[in-house]
This record gives C-alpha cells, sequence and structure tokens, in this order.
C-alpha cells in the first residue's frame, strides 16, 4: 500500500472563553385532559424552571413565527412548534419571549413517526454575548425537543380543546475555555486567501453528518491543495469551529472578531462546509453571495450535469459569521426533492439532525466523493484565477428591485436618492463586469505579464463586499452580529425591514422613533450604494 503524504499545512490552536450549553433530558407531562409522560431533551441555553417546573395551557403556534400568533395570547402559554429553520428555533424563542409565553415546546421534523429526540440550541446571540446585548439576546425561556409522532399527537389534543402541561429543563450553562484550530497554506508573495471552515463540536451521539463528515472533508482539502500549492496564486486558510452548536457561532465569530485587519484586507472568500453527503439527498443545493453564483454554478453544471441544482441567497445561517466582515460566502451539499422535504416537514438536514441518530449510516461515501471534486473545483477557480469570478450586475439587480418594492411606502424616509444610486450601481456594476471579462480573457490567452490590472479588478472586488454584503444581508451592519435566524434577514436590506410597517403607526411617540431609525439606515444605503458606485468607475478607468 502507497504511503499517504503528510499533511504540511501551518496549523494554530487558539484558546478563548465561550458561553456554552450542556443540555440534559428534559421532563414534560400532560396534565390535562389525559395524563401522559412524554420523552424530552432541554434545548441548549435554555433557562432553568423552577424545581416543580413551568405549567401552562399548550398554545399550538405551527411555524413559530410571528404572524402564527394572529388573534392568539400568549401570555403565560407554553407554545408547541416546529423545529425547522423557517424561522429558526433561536427566532422561536424569542419571538415566544416576546409575546409573553412562559416555555416553549418543539417538536422535530421527519416523517410523521419519526421518533428521534431533538437537540440543538435556541440562544439568539451570535457568538458570545456583550454588555450591549446580553439582556435583550439571551434565551428567557425554559426550551425542550420532542419527536415529532408525540408532537403530532399533542397537536390534535389542541384542536378538539385545551391541553395543560408541565416542563422541567436540565441544562449547565456557562463560560467553559475552549479551542479552535485554524492551518494555513501559504503562497508566494500574495497576502489574499480563501477561508475554508466547518465547526468541530456537536451535541451527543456521533454527529456523522454533522459535521464529522465536514471536517473529513476539510482535512482532504487541505491534503491536496499542500500536494498542488506551488500552482496557488492565492493562500488557503483551515478552521475548524468549536463552540457552533454548544454556543451559536462562539469560535467563528471569535475568529472574525479577532483578526478583522488580516481577514478585511485580505480575504477573498469563505467556503462553509457542513453536513456534507446525506444519504438520501438527491439534489445539489447551495447558498452562496449573488456575485459568487454564476462561478460555481457554471462549475456545478460542468461536473454533473444532470444533476438538479437549487440555489438560495446567502444568509446568517451556521457559522456564516463572515457577512459582518463582507467576505462572500457559498456553502453546497445534498439536498431533498421537494416531495421529499414536504413529506418529512422541512426536514432538508436529514430527520436525524441534531439527534442520537445521526450515525455513520446517514454518511453515503459515494456522494462525499462528488462533494469533494465540487468543492476542489470551487477551491480551485478562487485560488488560481488572476481576475476573481465575481460579477455584479447580479448583486445590483436585488438592490434595484427592493427599492422599488418598498417606494410607495417608503415616502416619510425618502427612498429616491437611494434608488437612483441603486441603479447607477446597477449601470456601473455591468460596466465593471465587462472590463473584467475583458482582462479574463486576456489572461487566458497568455502573454499578459502585468498583473496590475488583475490587482486592480479583485481589491474593487473584496472591497465591494465589504461595502454591500452587510448591507444585503444584515440588520446591525458590519461591526456586530445579527442575532440568529433574524426574522428580517429573510428580507433583502434587512435594516429597511420596519419600513412596511411605519405608515401603519399613528402619529405619536413610537412612530417617531422608528422614522428617525429608518431615516438613518436609509442613508447607510445611500451611501454604500454611492461609494460602490465610485469605486467601480475608478477601477474601470485604472483598467482601462
Amino acid at each position: 500500500m502507497a504511503k499517504e503524504e503528510p499533511i504540511r499545512v501551518e496549523a494554530v490552536v487558539q484558546d478563548l472563553p465561550g458561553l456554552v450549553s450542556f443540555p440534559e433530558k428534559a421532563e414534560y407531562k400532560v396534565l390535562a385532559p389525559v395524563e401522559m409522560t412524554i420523552e424530552a431533551n432541554t434545548l441548549g441555553h435554555s433557562t432553568l424552571t423552577p424545581p416543580n417546573g413551568v405549567e401552562g395551557v399548550l398554545l399550538d403556534v405551527f411555524s413559530g413565527a410571528f404572524e402564527e400568533y394572529g388573534g392568539k395570547d400568549a401570555r403565560g402559554a407554553i407554545t408547541l412548534s416546529e423545529l425547522s429553520y423557517h424561522p429558526a428555533r433561536h427566532e422561536k424563542q424569542r419571538i415566544a419571549g416576546l409575546l409573553g409565553a412562559a416555555g416553549c415546546v418543539m417538536m422535530n421534523w421527519g416523517a410523521p413517526d419519526n421518533r428521534a429526540v431533538p437537540f440543538g440550541s435556541v440562544k439568539p446571540a451570535w457568538g458570545n454575548p456583550t454588555s450591549d446585548n446580553v439582556a435583550t439576546e439571551m434565551p428567557t425561556l425554559p426550551c425542550i425537543g420532542i419527536a415529532r409522532t408525540d408532537g403530532l399527537r399533542l397537536r390534535e389534543l389542541c384542536r378538539k380543546g385545551p391541553v395543560r402541561v408541565c416542563l422541567r429543563t436540565h441544562v449547565e450553562n456557562g463560560w467553559r475555555p475552549i479551542q479552535i484550530t485554524t492551518g494555513q497554506i501559504s503562497v508566494g508573495a500574495s497576502e489574499d486567501f480563501v477561508i475554508v471552515g466547518g465547526h468541530q463540536d456537536s451535541w451527543f451521539g456521533e454527529a456523522a453528518t454533522d459535521n464529522a463528515a465536514g471536517n473529513a472533508c476539510i482535512l482532504e482539502l487541505a491534503r491536496v491543495f499542500d500536494q498542488h500549492k506551488e500552482l496557488l496564486r492565492r493562500g488557503l486558510v483551515f478552521g475548524f469551529w468549536a463552540g457552533h452548536e454548544t454556543g451559536t457561532m462562539v469560535g467563528s465569530s471569535w475568529f472574525v472578531d479577532r483578526h478583522w485587519d488580516r481577514l478585511r484586507d485580505h480575504a477573498v472568500a469563505y467556503l462553509q462546509i457542513d453536513q456534507p453527503a446525506c444519504v438520501g439527498t438527491t439534489r445539489w443545493g447551495t447558498r452562496s453571495n449573488v456575485e459568487l453564483r454564476g462561478f460555481h454554478e457554471a462549475i456545478e453544471r460542468r461536473l454533473y450535469p444532470g444533476r438538479e441544482q437549487v440555489w438560495r441567497r446567502a444568509t446568517k445561517i451556521g457559522d456564516t459569521s463572515f457577512i459582518g466582515l463582507g467576505a462572500p460566502m457559498m456553502t453546497g451539499g445534498g439536498a431533498f426533492t421537494e416531495a421529499e422535504l414536504k413529506a418529512t416537514a422541512l426536514s432538508n438536514l436529514g430527520w436525524w439532525h441534531h439527534s442520537l441518530e445521526c450515525t455513520i449510516d446517514k454518511v453515503d461515501f459515494n456522494w462525499m466523493s462528488d462533494h469533494l471534486r465540487l468543492y476542489g473545483a470551487y477551491l480551485w477557480e478562487l485560488l488560481t484565477a488572476p481576475v476573481l469570478p465575481f460579477r455584479y450586475a447580479g448583486v445590483a439587480a436585488p438592490f434595484v428591485e427592493r427599492l422599488k418594492e418598498l417606494a410607495p411606502v417608503g415616502k416619510a424616509v425618502g427612498l429616491d436618492g437611494a434608488l437612483a444610486r441603486a441603479e447607477q450601481f446597477h449601470a456601473a456594476a455591468a460596466r465593471l463586469d465587462q472590463a473584467a471579462d475583458r482582462w479574463r480573457e486576456r489572461y487566458r490567452k497568455g502573454g499578459v505579464k502585468d498583473d496590475e490590472p488583475a490587482e486592480h479588478l479583485n481589491r474593487c472586488m473584496k472591497r465591494l463586499g465589504r461595502l454591500l454584503i452587510p448591507l444585503e444581508s444584515t440588520a446591525i451592519g458590519t461591526y456586530g452580529h445579527d442575532p440568529y435566524g433574524l426574522t428580517s434577514q429573510t428580507t433583502m436590506i434587512p435594516c429597511l425591514y420596519d419600513l412596511p410597517g411605519l405608515e401603519r403607526l399613528p402619529q405619536a411617540e413610537a412612530r417617531w422613533m422608528l422614522e428617525t431609525k429608518l431615516v438613518r439606515q436609509r442613508n447607510r444605503v445611500a451611501d454604500a450604494l454611492g461609494d460602490a458606485c465610485s469605486l467601480i468607475d475608478g477601477t474601470v478607468k485604472q483598467v482601462g
């Protein structure tokens, strides 16, 4: 047998404090109209109940989104919701707390007979809390997870009349020392790099798909690219994040915060690898910032022309702590069909997700080799292309569309100027794409010895990410982290999410305060788009 080449990646282990959670089994009883005991797990970062638990009427709120509460009084109730990402667990808990609930019960996804009892965190704060958000973004409610079959039985009881329940949580929450491991393949004189990351912590059990399989992929990519580093134009950084599950992205957010200067100046893109090769998935699904979409979809069509592709715009989910920084990110993996998702209550990560059923048989190893080919192809293009494979006309279009959508309700804050700048940016983005394509073709044909045009274009693209990604994907902006699963992130330009509700408010204090906030956010939008136009115009002039 041939001897495997060792991985010669520069590696560093970094110590950090993390507010982490270690949940245990919960106690859950139905008191009326029948008596029964239901198996349950305490969810991570849940609050502790009093010794006798918390009692209340069970209120079925389905997805747990704000709109599900219409006409329902949640005060003092124990909510029953679906454990899905529409919205995320963290947001369900936050919403229930805001509306006065006394506790949350979240039924697992999967088929109706699924007996897997889930774990998972409900902490809205992304990473470690700060003095600014510890009072507003930490869980306020006791939360438990139950099997889907039990949740559906409770839902049926709720349809027939009032159901009274009692729950008791068991969990240890506190600050603990944790470690993240990072590695780097350095190349030549370039200080730019691409980041590949995935989390190394998990809930209980084998955690085979989440995220042992992802860590295996990252190690294999490190081995392969180390063997070919002399061909790379940019470096490659590997991150194994801790505190992903147990701390809600403590490790990756700490890394971004503590390595800000270098990341701001030199991070080109982030590839997230989490839960690859889930058994039973047949489609290829990606989340990415729009500037990356064209390049990775071309690779997917080339390598697997018969495979159905599904794309969604990147939002803050998983270890996407780089969005505030403005580094474009992508993640890709197997995806279930719409029919499969409908049959399993939107179990897009597998019915076994965050349960003891996440065992090695849930990994499709043949499928994993396909994943690795795609990950390798993405990285090869990002690491070797003279001009980064980003395109911006598609980035500009959603800004224009969203601001036009908001214009009828945005008269009080004056969106006309922001919309005009968005349209200017759309035209400028087309000019940048054209200039970049001309230089890509020149470098492809060879004979161009001057790296300066590529450097100008790449510097422009990095700067555009820093300006626009926080605008299109965050409410808080660059220097912070939105709560996990924040409802506003489902829309383009989250900082303007509340604008449609402004006109429904009477002329009084609440309206005037919201209007002040939205005017400032309008200014943020207009300035970022204007700066993007100026940046592009200067770059196009430089490269000719």
